[in-house]
């Protein structure tokens, strides 16, 4: 009974030894459990802006259209990330963000970059003095002292003294329709030396298709590809995008195209990042005009693509290669 009784009393402190132990482990991992959105939002990020920005709800938890729209900047910051750290310190970058809306890329760029590790200032433009006046009150709320945020439409800016003669960046998320053109204008007025644009919406050029749809259909089979009218505005968006950066690589720009992020998250996917060289390519003006003669897009030299027709020596180039071209 004795060596019976030993037995029985050992096996229960090994037993309570054992089942102390687990308990011990659960503590230790569940202490050092990361953030249930770890995987979903960057180190450093405060949650407080994504709150206030209402990305996150108030009880921290992240929506599914929140999701979407958190990767897409997110995906757009990583891009200007890269760009931004070429760039010299000092005197300090200056970002212009054009169609600002509620400021979700500002704000996310500011609190992850600029706060600590980019020195410098952004510019949020947007037309609507309502968001204005909410993204003003926010970054006064959270101490982002080198943020402006300005009540005019991209073109004004260009002109505006509100704005220093030279920003070093320029962005445009979804800027609709013309006012990336604005975005590019500004971009050039202003000497950017990098444009990360995001277009959405581009209809210009489907209309000035539609216009002369009866007398191009005549003249060549191509107009074929722009015959129905969900055609025509496909094709004008992708045509517009097309002339875009063979303006920019006219301009002195090197242009790379690519995808914002899976096309699962968003139709507006098409992200175009510029980066100045000053060298402009002739045969990129040539190309450009020889497009506008073979869509009937002429007017639109002088209205979006400004810089070659203000040019005598290019517009006679763009003249001269665009007859030899439909010849």
């Amino acid at each position: 009974m004795t060596s019976t009784k030993y037995e029985a009393q050992n096996t229960s402190r090994a037993g309570q030894r054992a089942s102390a132990r687990p308990a011990k482990r659960a503590g230790t991992a569940a202490a050092a459990a990361p953030h249930p959105l770890a995987n979903e939002i960057r180190p450093g990020q405060s949650l407080e802006l994504l709150k206030e920005l209402h990305i996150l709800t108030r009880e921290g938890k992240l929506n599914q259209d929140s999701r979407r729209k958190l990767k897409q900047v997110y995906h757009l910051v990583q891009f200007i990330e890269k760009l931004l750290l070429e760039l010299p310190q000092e005197p300090g970058i200056t970002l212009a963000d054009h169609g600002a809306g509620k400021s979700y890329l500002g704000f996310i760029l500011y609190d992850l970059l600029f706060k600590q590790q980019v020195r410098g200032h952004i510019y949020g433009i947007e037309t609507r003095p309502e968001l204005v006046e909410k993204s003003r009150q926010l970054a006064a709320h959270l101490g982002f002292d080198r943020m402006s945020f300005l009540n005019l439409s991209v073109a004004q800016s260009a002109h505006s003294d509100q704005l220093p003669d030279r920003i070093d960046v320029v962005t445009a998320l979804h800027a609709c329709d013309t006012a990336t053109d604005d975005a590019i204008a500004f971009g050039l007025e202003k000497q950017a030396r990098f444009m990360v644009l995001v277009p959405c919406c581009q209809a210009e050029v489907a209309r000035v298709l539609s216009q002369h749809k009866a007398l191009s259909l005549a003249r060549t089979p191509l107009s074929e590809l722009w015959r129905h009218p969900l055609h025509t505005r496909e094709m004008g968006s992708q045509i517009t995008n097309v002339l875009r950066c063979l303006y920019l690589e006219a301009c002195g720009y090197q242009v790379t195209v690519t995808e914002l992020v899976g096309w699962e998250h968003s139709m507006k996917n098409e992200l175009i990042v510029a980066r100045y060289t000053g060298r402009p390519k002739l045969a990129a003006a040539q190309r450009l005009g020889d497009l506008l003669r073979e869509f009937g897009l002429t007017s639109l030299l002088h209205t979006r693509f400004t810089r070659l027709a203000d040019n005598a020596e290019n517009s006679g180039l763009l003249q001269e290669h665009g007859a030899q071209g439909t010849s």
